[in-house]
C-alpha cells in the first residue's frame, strides 16, 4: 500500500506542475533603472552609447524594407499618423520611463472633455508633485487660469503643477476625482490599441509604476491629430498668461528645438510634439511632422543626451523618402462593399499591393462595418474602416483569441487531470487486486501445513 500512495503523490505533484505551468495574465513590471557600465573600460559611457547605436532595429530585417537608421536610443517609432503604418521601429513595445510627453495623454483627455474656457485651479495638492529642478511657471495655490491657457503651459513650458490641474479639472467636469483621471488615461490608451503603459500620474513624474512604450506613444500622437488647436499650441514660440485678479502675469516659451525657427535643430516640416527629460528616463521626445504628402508620428524613448534632435530628423526623413501612400480599393476583397476610410495604405516605393496579407476585424457593436488590417510580413502597413458583406468572415480579435486559448489550455489542463485520476484509479485498483490475491495465496499455504 505504500507503494500506492508513493504513486498516488508522484501523480499528484505532476498535476499541480501542469496547472502550475498554464500561463497567467499579469501586469508587466515596470523597466528598472539601467545600470551605469563599470570595470576596465577606457570610456564606458562612449561604449554604452556605441552599443545602444547598434541594437537591432527590427524593420530593418523585413525583405527588401528600406534600411532604416540606427539611433542613440533604446526605442524608437515611425509611425504615418493617417494609415497606421510603422515605417520604421526599434523596440516599440519595450517599456520605458515617458518622462514629461505624459502630457500629450493629458491634452488629449483635456480636449476630448473640456471646453478651452473652463477655469482651471490651482489646488494645494497640485504642488505638491513640484521638487527641486521640475519644471514648473510658478503658478500658487489659488491661481485660476482657463484650460486653454493651462494647455500653452503645459505643453510649451511642461509645467507641472499645471498638468496636475488640468487632471483635477478634466475630472471635476465629469463629477469625478483625480484618480478617475488617472484611470482614465490608462483606460484610453488601451482604447487605442496600447498594450504596454501604465500612468499613475499626468505630468511623467518619475514614479517606477509609470512607464509607457514608443508604440503607445505613437497611438497618442497620432489621435492628437484630430484636434487643430493642439498645433496652434504648439507653433506657439513664445506664450503670456496675462496678470489677472487671481494671478500674475506668466511669460514662457516652446521648448521643442524642432518647432522654433532660427535654431540649429529646427525641422521646416515638424508641426508639433512635446519634449520629456529625468534622470531616469533621459531624454524622451514626440515630434510630428507634414510635408504636404505624408503625416508622421516619431516617437523616441531613453535618447542619449545630445542625441535626441538628431535621431528625429534621422528618422523623419527616413520615413519622407523612402515611402509613399498607395490606394486599395473595395474590389481587391470579396467580402468589402466599400470603404468607409482612408483608402491608402503605406509601403516603400515600388511595393506591390500583391505583396501585403490582410485579414478583416468586425468593429465592436457595428455588424455591418470591419477594419480591414494590411501588413507586411507581420508588420502594420494600414487599417482601413469598411462596410463588410453579408457573408463576410471576420479574424478573431486578439482578445477573442486569448480568451480562446486560455479555455483551451484548461481544457487541455482538465482532459490531462481526468486521464491522471482514472490512471491513478486504475493502480489502486490493480495493487489492491494483487494485495487480495497475496493474502489469498497466503491463506492456503496456511491450510495445507496444518
Amino acid at each position: 500500500m505504500k507503494k500506492v500512495l508513493r504513486t498516488v503523490s508522484y501523480v499528484l505533484m505532476s498535476v499541480m506542475i501542469a496547472i502550475a505551468a498554464v500561463p497567467q495574465t499579469a501586469r508587466a513590471t515596470a523597466p528598472t533603472d539601467a545600470a551605469q557600465t563599470q570595470g576596465e573600460a577606457k570610456d564606458p559611457y562612449q561604449q554604452q552609447l556605441e552599443d545602444t547605436y547598434k541594437q537591432e532595429v527590427q524593420t530593418n530585417s523585413l525583405k527588401e524594407w528600406p534600411q532604416g537608421p540606427g539611433i542613440y536610443g533604446d526605442a524608437g517609432i515611425v509611425m504615418d499618423a493617417e494609415t497606421g503604418a510603422i515605417l520604421y521601429g526599434k523596440n516599440i513595445d519595450q517599456k520605458e520611463y515617458p518622462a514629461s510627453i505624459t502630457k500629450l495623454l493629458t491634452a488629449l483627455l483635456a480636449f476630448e472633455y473640456c471646453d478651452m474656457t473652463e477655469d482651471v485651479v490651482i489646488t494645494a495638492e497640485s504642488l505638491t508633485c513640484l521638487g527641486d529642478g521640475y519644471a514648473s511657471i510658478g503658478l500658487k495655490e489659488g491661481n485660476v487660469i482657463s484650460m486653454e491657457q493651462a494647455l500653452y503651459a503645459m505643453l510649451l513650458a511642461s509645467s507641472n503643477e499645471v498638468a496636475y490641474a488640468v487632471g483635477e479639472t478634466v475630472a471635476k467636469s465629469q463629477g469625478e476625482d483625480y484618480q478617475w483621471f488617472l484611470d482614465e488615461m490608462n483606460r484610453r490608451v488601451e482604447e487605442l490599441g496600447g498594450t504596454n503603459s501604465n500612468f499613475v500620474n499626468t505630468n511623467g513624474v518619475q514614479d517606477e509604476n509609470h512607464y509607457t512604450c514608443a508604440r503607445d506613444m505613437a497611438l497618442v500622437a497620432k489621435e492628437l491629430f484630430n484636434y487643430p488647436e493642439f498645433f496652434t499650441i504648439c507653433q506657439t514660440t513664445n506664450y503670456t498668461i496675462p496678470a489677472s485678479a487671481t494671478t500674475e502675469e506668466h511669460v514662457f516659451q516652446q521648448k521643442h528645438e524642432m518647432l522654433i525657427p532660427g535654431y540649429s535643430d529646427y525641422y521646416e516640416y515638424a508641426v508639433g510634439g512635446k519634449t520629456g527629460y529625468t534622470t531616469e528616463a533621459n531624454n524622451t521626445l514626440v515630434t510630428m511632422a507634414d510635408n504636404g504628402n505624408m503625416k508622421l508620428v516619431c516617437v523616441t524613448l531613453k535618447v542619449f543626451p545630445g542625441h535626441v534632435y538628431s535621431d528625429t530628423k534621422a528618422l523623419l526623413d527616413y520615413g519622407f523618402s523612402n515611402f509613399q501612400h498607395t490606394a486599395v480599393s473595395a474590389e481587391e476583397n470579396a467580402e468589402v462593399a466599400k470603404m468607409l476610410d482612408t483608402v491608402n495604405v503605406t509601403i516603400p516605393a515600388g511595393f506591390e499591393l500583391s505583396s501585403l496579407d490582410s485579414s478583416l476585424e468586425q468593429v465592436t457593436g457595428a455588424n455591418s462595418e470591419g477594419l480591414l488590417s494590411y501588413t507586411y510580413e507581420d508588420n502594420p502597413v494600414g487599417q482601413i474602416k469598411v462596410q463588410v458583406n453579408k457573408d463576410a468572415s471576420f479574424k478573431e480579435t486578439g482578445a477573442q483569441e486569448e480568451e480562446k486559448a486560455s479555455g483551451s489550455v484548461w481544457k487541455v489542463v482538465l482532459v490531462v487531470a481526468v486521464i491522471i485520476i482514472l490512471i491513478v484509479a486504475a493502480l489502486i485498483g490493480f495493487t489492491t487486486w494483487q494485495e487480495r490475491q497475496r493474502r489469498r495465496r497466503r491463506r492456503r499455504r496456511r491450510r495445507r501445513r496444518r
